[in-house]
């Protein structure tokens, strides 16, 4: 007799994945479809949300053909996706415009004016967060202020992964995670900061309804099943935030151990069962979808897109290996070479969007290889900056779990140990996003108990975990402070850029 399966769907910036989750064994394949940021103008980026909807439904259909019988199996859905972007609705229920996601650097004023009015309201201990550009609510206001006609005929405000629920179940709805992470939500009540967005004459109206992640939204339509293959009538959870998701999918739901996610971009990320933030407004915190906890973690907005401008860019390389290779074949340190990643601006700790990257120390001994090395050593240089944060905070971990497309890099991983100073363990399981939102819609749907018990069935972690070596530890100490002086040193000329 077949076990029950469970899909779970990410929907992430570069490409959307899908598992099937056997509810008893375990994990039965996953398919995936890429697409591009689209970049019409200098700090624009947009993505066409019907370009998602058409890469869900091609990934559904590879997952359906390679596994029938799994397929024709699924009794629940759960969603994944990229935080922070904006999804404008029409009455019609099509979107108005290409979304705006969190790469976007174009409301820097809008940020400024959010900032201005809110260290004279007393925000900060209601949004928890610095606003910066690429999150939903600047983003809106920019809307609000150069597009007012556009903004005239907006019905809903979706994040991404909303998107594809409301395609899937005909619903318009947000929840806490993903709202949590638009900077315009109330964390303490988990609902929409109406103090906040009445300020700068939101109406409420186009704020969907928040709901908790592991809760039944609604099922799958009939026009859905035409268009995925999904039988009509398979209930779909809210689903949660890719943090959240990723967090769940690691085991990371519980305090005292730490993630280490290098994607497009990255972070350092930690559960928290009380809610806590920076009172320097350095890091993030937002809902986490497990226990009505929080997600507190530090972010670097070009952390693996820094390694793939190298490659595409720069080098003109075809393999992700090879680059891996030759910074494997170079000294540590990268001959004297540093890069600074800051190529969309930053965040974590610096919150800059006027920050530039930068190569330094270049000779003329140096070669492809310590380009390389550099990047890899820079990016882990600037997720080290959160790490401090988190442990000043108190709530740091004695390992990190690696995941992202960088775990796949053993000399990346090693990288990581010896500048984090911290064991690193990688998780067997690659796309923990999906498993994530899989978990959560057994649990929203009655096939697991609670979250920790498909954690302790499925999450494992690779028999080989990656040691920090004492004298590497000590040496790039010594380079960080070269890192962090290159950014102060510099932080005025990048605004005159």
């Amino acid at each position: 007799m077949r076990s029950d399966c469970i899909l779970g769907i990410d929907l992430g910036t570069s490409s959307v994945k899908a598992m099937l989750l056997d509810a008893e064994a375990g994990v039965i394949g996953v398919g995936a479809r890429g697409y591009e940021v689209s970049i019409p103008q200098a700090g624009h980026a947009e993505q066409q949300p019907e370009v998602w909807w058409d890469a869900v439904c091609s990934a559904l259909g590879s997952l359906k053909e390679a596994y029938p019988g799994s397929f024709a199996a699924i009794r629940a859905v759960g969603l994944s996706g990229q935080m922070h972007g904006l999804v404008l609705m029409g009455e019609n229920g099509g979107p108005l415009c290409p979304a705006i996601v969190w790469l976007d650097q174009r409301s820097t004023q809008e940020c400024r004016m959010v900032e201005e009015r809110g260290g004279k309201e007393g925000w900060d201990a209601v949004l928890q967060n610095r606003v910066n550009p690429g999150f939903a609510f600047p983003s809106l206001l920019w809307v609000k202020r150069h597009k007012p006609d556009l903004y005239g005929k907006i019905h809903k405000v979706l994040q991404p992964k909303d998107y594809i629920r409301y395609r899937l179940t005909g619903e318009m709805a947000a929840e806490a995670t993903d709202a949590s992470a638009a900077l315009m939500f109330d964390l303490k009540h988990r609902n929409w900061a109406f103090r906040v967005t009445d300020a700068f004459d939101i109406a409420r109206g186009i704020l969907p309804e928040c709901h908790e992640p592991a809760d039944v939204a609604g099922t799958v339509t009939h026009r859905a099943h035409e268009e995925t293959g999904l039988a009509a009538g398979i209930p779909v959870v809210y689903g949660a935030g890719d943090q959240p998701c990723q967090s769940i999918g690691n085991g990371v739901y519980e305090e005292g151990r730490m993630i280490c996610n290098i994607g497009t971009g990255g972070q350092i990320s930690v559960y928290s069962g009380e809610d806590r933030y920076d009172r320097q407004m350095r890091t993030n915190t937002f809902c986490h979808c497990h226990e009505k906890g929080y997600t507190v973690f530090g972010a670097v907005l070009c952390a693996g897109m820094a390694f793939q401008w190298l490659k595409n860019k720069v080098l003109h390389e075809e393999s992700f290996a090879a680059l891996s290779r030759k910074a494997g074949e170079t000294e540590r340190g990268s001959g004297g070479v540093f890069f600074l990643p800051y190529l969309a601006g930053e965040r974590t700790p610096h919150m800059n969007p006027s920050a530039r990257g930068m190569f330094f120390g270049l000779q003329m001994c140096h070669e492809d290889r310590h380009l390389i090395r550099a990047v890899l050593e820079g990016v882990t240089y600037a997720l080290n900056d959160s790490l401090d944060i988190l442990e000043e905070m108190g709530i740091g971990g004695k390992c990190m779990i690696a995941s992202g497309g960088a775990a796949a890099s053993p000399v990346w991983l090693q990288i990581q140990a010896d500048v984090f100073g911290k064991e690193i363990f990688v998780s067997s399981v690659k796309e923990q996003a999906c498993l994530g939102a899989c978990i959560l819609a057994g649990v929203g749907t009655g096939l697991f108990r609670d979250v920790a018990e498909p954690c302790r069935r499925f999450v494992r972690y690779e028999e080989r975990t990656y040691v920090p070596d004492a004298a590497a530890v000590q040496e790039y100490r010594e380079r960080r402070r070269i890192f962090r002086a290159l950014y102060e040193k510099n932080k005025e000329l990048f605004s005159y850029l």
